[in-house]
Order: C-alpha cells, then structure tokens, then sequence
C-alpha cells in the first residue's frame, strides 16, 4: 500500500485534479464530500483506474463531532494518513454593508472551522506514529491581499495562513510540514459566470490558471523532496501580488 493523502473538497474542481495528480503520483487516495457521492464515486473510478488504492470518506467539515467520528474511526481501520489536503471551501459573495449573518457564519465555518475540525482527529495519530507527514492548506490571494465583496471569504483564507503558519512550528520537532497554497484566478465552473475578460486585464500573464498548476505545486509539497519546506505561504496567481 502506498502512502495515503486525504484530500477535502475532491469531487470536482481543484480538489478533483490534485487528488488525481497525486494518484498518478503513486498517493493512495481518501476522498472526500459532503453530499455529491455521485460525483466522489466517478472520481473515484478515475483514481482506481490509475492503480492506486482510493477510498470516500463522507462528511460535513462543518461539523465538528462528525468530523472527528468519520475520520477516527477510518484511521483505525486503516491506519494513520501520511498527508492532509484542506481544500473544501465556499464562498458567499456580498460587499460588508450587505451582508448577512449566515454569509459570514457558512464561510468562516467551512473554510475556517474546517481546518480545526478536519485536523483535530488527524494530527495526534500522525504523532504517535511518527508519521514524517504533510499537510497543505488551499489558501487564495483574497486571504494574502484581501478581495472586494469577500470580506468574509478573505477573513477565512487569511485566517487558514495564520493557523497554518503557527502549527508548522509546532510540528517542525515532528518532521510533520505545515504549508499553504494561495491559488489566484483558476479555470473552474465556478469561474464561468464571471467577466474573465475585465478580470484577466489585471492579471500580469493575461490568462487564467488552471487546476492542475494548482495541483502540481501540492504534489511537489507532499513529496519527500519538500522535507525542509514548512510554514510557507506559496501562490499560483500568474504574478497578481
């Protein structure tokens, strides 16, 4: 068996392309989703095609009791996880004077939250086992220079850096890396309906980026080669600063 990466968020978009990035990278797989299994499963399919070892793990990061359930008991069954990918995320754009409660309360809660609830149940295993893991946090340029209409989805990424940064240093001793990633403008669905032209206009390389420059960077941080790399905040913008 190989070594197994949970990665969060990976029925679609950037979650989808770095789970099978690293599949084709001989990672065992821990999907994950929190109502699509239709999609979990197809990706699924895709990750066994590959001849590596994948699996769903199905809950709502949001919830912090379920959370420590799902996970505790998977690894028990199966053993401790060599890697982490926090990438499950929402927005809920609005300008602040607008914006209602359950906007800020749903973001900070899955983005945020997410990453105390999904890590909790997974650190002290990694410890006792002396696991030389990794763990990478998807975080945006919104949480690096803030974005207009995303206070609460900034205060979150911003927030992930932060909380990142503080547990590399407390993991260092365990030679468990703690890093982020701060994708910029990435071709997604949930880019479709935005004005890529007036948005690409500020961009210094004039284009998009896509899910698999994203993925191919959190492959690089999973690897052994990235051992003395911790506490990093590294972005894939196209040179948007």
């Amino acid at each position: 068996m190989g070594k197994e990466v949970l990665v969060t968020g990976s029925s679609r978009g950037i979650g989808k392309e770095t789970a099978l990035y690293l599949a084709k990278n001989e990672f065992d797989i821990i999907l994950h989703c929190n109502k699509n299994m239709q999609k979990a499963e197809a990706v699924l399919q895709e990750i066994k095609s590959l001849g590596v070892n994948g699996r769903i793990l199905q809950f709502d990061t949001t919830d912090r009791e379920q959370c420590k359930k799902v996970i505790s008991e998977d690894i028990e069954k199966n053993g401790v996880y060599y890697g982490v990918v926090l990438n499950a995320g929402i927005t809920r754009d609005s300008v602040f004077p607008s914006m209602d409660d359950e906007a800020w309360d749903s973001v900070l809660n899955t983005n945020l939250g997410g990453f105390y609830n999904v890590l909790k149940p997974i650190v002290m295993p990694m410890i006792a086992a002396r696991v030389k893991g990794r763990i990478v946090a998807m975080s945006s340029v919104s949480g690096l220079r803030g974005n207009y209409g995303q206070v609460n989805y900034s205060a979150s990424k911003a927030g992930i850096i932060g909380a990142s940064k503080a547990l590399a240093l407390e993991l260092a001793k365990r030679k468990i890396t703690v890093n982020c990633v701060a994708p910029g403008a990435i071709e997604s669905d949930m880019t479709q309906d935005l004005p890529v032209d007036e948005i690409k206009k500020h961009i210094p390389m004039k284009r998009f980026g896509t899910a698999k420059e994203v993925a191919s960077l959190v492959n690089y941080l999973m690897s052994e080669d990235a051992g003395y790399i911790t506490g990093q905040v590294i972005s894939v913008n196209g040179g948007l600063y």
